[in-house]
């Protein structure tokens, strides 16, 4: 399927004329961190203003072409996960951060935070303006930190005084980079003994059947245990792939070590209802 033109679409129901569920995945690339230094001298990231009801943040375009020498790509499962495009979600996602943040109901001062399928890093920008301590940053391409992600966020924060680091990988394997995950999911929920982040953020990485149980086990590993919450921003359904924030939801219940709470809904009519989740420990 070609790509969209709008920025803010959904996430395609096919690619490349095939569904997702047609062929098997290739294996996922190494984990790694990246470093500013990493950023090649060639990227070609061109910036433009962003207004999210008075707030004021810069967006990065580079183009898949470049990057991933796909022209008609928004993602390519297993290879390319649409890092680069920047999803409605990461909007809706700032929009509920800031006013969780104003009502008083979250404060990212002196806090450890986490953004999975970070893409071009809106709502880790936003936990580092709000005085976040640390803020990591993670997808799944090494070329989308590189060339969108450490650019964008070098834009928007010219001086931070947050722990801000970079992490390649696929959910199944990143958190053994991550410094903050728990080695042990049975630490004490008294006492934070295993460290892990206050705050995980992410948007629009529930579109994959396959991946949920990956990253529903990923939050377990990196959530703090010390009151530690996931902001989450997805669609209801992604139409012809299977998930969405319901069918994510299903996977946590079951389970039944978090409780859930629906902290926004997006309904505008001109596309999939929209919403945006706060997860707890029970």
């Amino acid at each position: 399927m070609a790509a969209q033109q709008s920025d803010f679409d959904g996430k395609p129901q096919q690619q490349l004329g095939g569904s997702f569920l047609d062929n098997p995945l290739p294996p996922p690339p190494p984990c790694l961190e990246l470093f500013p230094s990493n950023v090649p001298s060639s990227v070609n990231l061109t910036l433009e203003p962003l207004n999210l009801d008075g707030l004021s943040l810069l967006k990065g375009r580079v183009s898949t072409q470049q990057v991933f020498a796909l022209s008609n790509s928004d993602l390519l499962p297993g290879i390319y996960e649409g890092g680069l495009k920047l999803w409605e979600g990461s909007l809706d996602l700032v929009k509920t951060l800031r006013s969780e943040d104003e009502a008083k109901r979250l404060s990212m001062a002196g806090k450890r935070v986490l953004e999975l399928g970070c893409g071009h890093g809106l709502p880790g920008i936003f936990a580092c303006l709000k005085g976040a301590a640390v803020v990591h940053f993670q997808d799944f391409n090494a070329e989308v930190l590189q060339c969108l992600t450490i650019p964008n966020v070098n834009a928007n924060l010219l001086n931070s005084e947050a722990e801000i680091r970079y992490f390649a990988g696929d959910w199944g394997e990143v958190h053994q980079l991550l410094s903050h995950s728990n080695s042990d999911e049975n630490c004490s929920s008294e006492l934070d003994e295993c460290g892990g982040y206050d705050i995980i953020l992410m948007a629009e990485t529930v579109y994959s059947i396959s991946a949920l149980p990956n990253l529903y086990q990923l939050i377990k590993k990196c959530m703090s245990r010390s009151g530690g919450v996931v902001y989450m921003a997805a669609k209801k359904h992604y139409f012809g792939v299977g998930g969405g924030s319901r069918r994510f939801l299903s996977v946590v219940d079951k389970d039944g070590f978090l409780k859930a709470s629906l902290v926004a809904e997006v309904a505008d009519g001109s596309s999939n209802v929209r919403e945006v989740w706060k997860l707890e420990i029970k």
